[in-house]
């Protein structure tokens, strides 16, 4: 497990605020997002996970083109309130989410199916580093907020509404499932030197012993302050 964690968060100095550790961080991602999944045969086909096309390209890490060569400067610091996918049309209110007593990172409550967390151990959407939003793909009820997470293409939108009165608008670079058992904890969370974003939910396979095998990680970063 100790392989999922980051040596150091770049962006660290930046902000007094404290963080908790990206080992911590990535343990969390892996294992506590898992939902059973219905159970009533309406949604046997599952979610829709990525295609190949769509992992972003590892030489570059998929930031290159004028559209990142164009990025606005970093936000200062503003908790998130709402996010918006456009493409798989969600809408949701933003929770934040930090740890709990076991150490764990909390998910949102699974009740409201339409509900998003940010890690408040790490940057807010549109600050320098990598801002982390996770929910839940299902709950024993059917499909949550991003249970179409792994239909998103390159080029698509992620819009993060924030308590400043600003959106930080994030371009689609990549996405991709990985197993729980070998998550590039590093590549996923590590800070780019600019202004990204990471959205997860569970995917992969499903097991009613234990849950989904994998998380859909959708990597952007911003190119627009509204």
């Amino acid at each position: 497990m100790s392989g999922y964690g980051l040596s150091e968060a770049a962006d660290e100095e930046e902000r007094p605020r404290k963080r908790a550790p990206w080992g911590v961080i990535a343990l969390v991602l892996l294992t506590g997002l898992a939902l059973i999944r219905n159970g009533s045969g309406e949604f046997d086909a599952g979610p829709p996970q990525p295609a190949a096309a769509a992992a972003a390209d590892s030489r570059s890490g998929g930031l290159t083109g004028s559209v990142f060569d164009k990025a606005p400067d970093p936000l200062s610091y503003s908790v998130p309130q709402r996010v918006r996918v456009p493409a798989i049309r969600v809408d949701a209110p933003v929770m934040p989410v930090g740890l709990d007593a076991a150490g764990w990172v909390d998910a949102p409550p699974p009740e409201n199916p339409n509900l998003a967390g940010w890690f408040t151990g790490g940057v807010s959407p549109g600050e320098k580093g990598t801002a982390v939003v996770v929910g839940h793909v299902d709950n024993k009820l059917g499909p949550a907020v991003f249970y179409g997470l792994g239909a998103l293409k390159k080029g698509n939108k992620v819009e993060v509404a924030r308590a400043d009165g600003k959106t930080a608008v994030f371009e689609v670079y990549g996405i991709e499932v990985f197993e729980k058992k070998n998550f590039p904890g590093d590549r996923v969370y590590a800070s780019k030197g600019a202004p990204e974003l990471r959205v997860i939910t569970c995917g992969g396979g499903f097991s009613k012993a234990d849950g989904y095998d994998g998380n859909v990680v959708v990597f952007a970063r911003l190119t627009e302050v509204r």
